[in-house]
């Protein structure tokens, strides 16, 4: 049989179709199994919140349960290495933040690289951190801040739950756009951390703002600056620290993310998925509960902004020749 030009064109082209109908089908009848949502820290974190939130969300709006899985370790990368090395079928997502894209020039023997084998979803919620004091600090101010640690060089002991956390690096790039002088102090966790800042121990941190903003309304610490370009809902009469420190930007985000070859049509679906929840009052007010802002985006710009963010910390980490423990 001798098939017309015409005629196989329109099977080749029917033939060229099936895959892309075929994917299409399977994103829509996603998830028809538990969807495991991997966290690199322990339970009750704002990172742990975050996921049960969404997780909660997607449970509901699409039928199958989002477990929440905490594997704490190396930073959070355990949980990012198991992610990058899973099934990428929409079934295993990471919970990833600013320790990652930290992470990614931190360590320098990964089994993963973050940008290549993590795919980005959706970002969910970004918080300031918080530029904070003891209050026997005298002073009230970022300026005020700025003058007392150039005219005291070496005396005010800058507190942080790790080398090499959001906190940390915060901290650096404060000390490189103003040329103040202050010695580290790492601690195992923000608990100890804050314990020493109220003791008067340590006099100042850049601490996340869920965190301490308890103790901050309750006088314990004195809160100068928040550290996002904009100021906080949670905290509105305090100044970010751009306001006086031109370009000084730095965050603690929280997103999505799925192993890098996950089709496309199952990261847009989960995408605008999560997009929606953004706009559920309850999931709005509950993430300016914790101090911070619901944070949407398309998976582009989503994977740019996560992109960015490691290029600057690698800068700073570089610059300043942080070391892992």
């Amino acid at each position: 049989m001798t098939l017309s030009r015409r005629r196989f064109c329109i099977l080749t082209a029917d033939a060229a179709t099936l895959p892309l109908l075929a994917r299409i089908a399977w994103a829509e009848s996603y998830p028809s199994r538990p969807v495991h949502i991997i966290v690199g820290f322990p339970a009750g974190g704002t990172s742990d919140i975050v996921a049960r939130v969404v997780g909660q969300w997607l449970s509901e709006r699409l039928g199958q349960q989002f477990v929440v899985e905490n594997r704490p370790g190396a930073g959070s990368n355990l949980a990012a290495e198991a992610v990058a090395s899973a099934n990428p079928d929409g079934y295993t997502l990471l919970l990833v933040g600013g320790a990652n894209t930290i992470n990614a020039t931190l360590f320098d023997k990964l089994s993963f690289d973050f940008l290549r084998d993590i795919r980005a979803v959706a970002s969910v919620f970004e918080t300031p951190l918080v530029v904070e004091i003891n209050p026997s600090v005298p002073v009230q101010t970022i300026p005020e801040f700025i003058a007392y640690a150039k005219a005291n060089p070496g005396k005010l002991n800058f507190a942080t739950p790790g080398v090499g956390t959001p906190p940390h690096v915060a901290g650096e790039l404060f000390r490189m756009t103003t040329g103040v002088n202050f010695v580290h102090v790492p601690y195992r966790g923000t608990g100890p951390m804050l314990t020493d800042l109220i003791a008067g121990h340590v006099q100042v941190a850049f601490d996340p703002l869920p965190a301490s903003i308890e103790q901050i309304r309750a006088g314990k610490l004195r809160a100068l600056g928040v550290t996002t370009a904009k100021r906080s809902e949670a905290l509105p009469d305090i100044p970010s620290v751009g306001e006086h420190v031109s370009g000084y930007d730095a965050s603690n985000w929280y997103g999505f993310a799925a192993p890098t070859k996950t089709p496309a049509e199952i990261v847009s679906r989960l995408n605008t998925e999560i997009n929606a929840a953004l706009t559920d009052p309850k999931i709005r007010a509950r993430f300016i509960e914790l101090g911070g802002t619901p944070l949407a985006s398309s998976p582009a710009d989503f994977a740019k902004f996560v992109a960015n963010d490691t290029e600057k910390w690698a800068k700073v980490i570089r610059a300043a020749n942080i070391k892992p423990n």
